[in-house]
């Protein structure tokens, strides 16, 4: 069977990760990629990928020369996403995997969502999104729960001090440091967080059950001293040092399923918040099943700064890589894991040389 022909969409952090993790897979092949930034055009995916050696594939940001390569797929990292974008690939007929902050496009918005499902229709093409959380820990939930019968409620909380990645930009929404009772700022929250609305109806999807109504409730913890050890961030005394934000799905008025970011960059709060390190998957039924996933590795006092920074963009690009090959044969429109077969990372037997 010939591989799989894909285009990488930008070069950021995430997609460094998915452009190795492709060039390593022999039934994938690399032909294409798409540069946001002028000075990116023209060099070699290799480089953009920090290789030693060069691919023989130029990044260039000439998007009618990528659809004319007629690839089985575009994996679309940017950090923000654009809808037109997506909807001209779609209707080129070409697959897209994304860690765009999409899984259902509830976040998008119900226009965007149309948009993009007519789109893909048209095409004959499917739209998936996925990433560590939201995305993966939510099929992890969902494959947690195999072994219990009579659920009544599932939860899944990302339980994390991010201190170490709150310089990046995508954390600009989440407003650290802001002060206490500051006006508008679990709006805010909820706005920045509203892919994990995504999460609870695609769960809804994978646990089969119809929820009327998605909310979001946000609670803060503050900061006990000034902080100055956090990348691009000032975390002064009493102002925001985390956050918690609660996305419940709900049928009739009962809640059923819950997920949850518990984020922090400092250490000393008030409330003083457990912080597990770990995904943390809870299965209300018979019988009650409990998970912890960790995702650090186990010697990361000693990892540089890049390395641990690298891991989290690991852990993003692999769920949308692993996924390549059920989404290309996944029926056409928005598909989220309720529609492929099960996903692995395949094992890579280590050389004996």
């Amino acid at each position: 069977m010939a591989p799989l022909r894909v285009v990488q969409w930008t070069t950021g952090n995430v997609a460094r990760q998915a452009l190795r993790a492709i060039l390593r897979r022999p039934e994938l092949e690399l032909v294409g990629v798409y540069a946001f930034s002028d000075g990116k055009v023209g060099k070699d995916a290799g480089e953009l990928a920090g290789l030693d050696d060069a691919v023989g594939v130029a990044a260039t940001n000439d998007m009618d020369a990528l659809i004319a390569l007629k690839p089985d797929c575009v994996l679309y990292m940017p950090l923000h996403p654009d809808v037109d974008h997506l909807t001209r690939l779609l209707r080129a007929g070409i697959n897209v995997l994304t860690t765009a902050a999409f899984l259902t496009g509830r976040s998008y918005g119900e226009a965007a969502r149309k948009q993009l499902d007519d789109a893909a229709l048209a095409g004959g093409a499917s739209l998936f999104g996925s990433g560590v959380n939201p995305g993966f820990a939510d099929y992890l939930t969902a494959i947690a729960s195999g072994v219990s019968r009579d659920v009544s409620y599932v939860r899944v909380v990302e339980s994390f001090n991010i201190g170490m990645w709150a310089g990046d930009a995508n954390q600009d929404e989440l407003g650290w440091g802001r002060p206490a009772g500051d006006p508008g700022h679990a709006d805010d929250i909820v706005a920045a967080t509203a892919v994990f609305g995504d999460a609870v109806e695609s769960m809804g999807e994978l646990f089969a059950v119809a929820l009327d109504d998605i909310r979001c409730d946000v609670d803060f913890a503050h900061a006990l001293s000034d902080v100055d050890t956090i990348p691009k961030r000032s975390i002064k005394a009493g102002s925001v040092g985390g956050i918690e934000a609660r996305w419940i799905g709900s049928v009739g008025g009962t809640d059923v399923i819950e997920a949850v970011v518990r984020w922090t960059v400092v250490p000393d709060l008030e409330p003083a918040w457990d912080v597990a390190m770990a995904y943390q998957i809870e299965i209300r039924g018979y019988p009650q099943v409990n998970v912890r996933a960790e995702v650090l590795p186990a010697d990361m006092e000693s990892m540089s700064l890049d390395d641990m920074l690298a891991i989290g963009s690991v852990i993003t690009a692999m769920p949308v890589v692993n996924a390549i090959a059920g989404v290309v044969a996944a029926k056409p429109g928005i598909v989220t894991y309720a529609d492929l077969p099960p996903q692995a990372s395949p094992i890579v037997v280590p050389s004996s040389d």
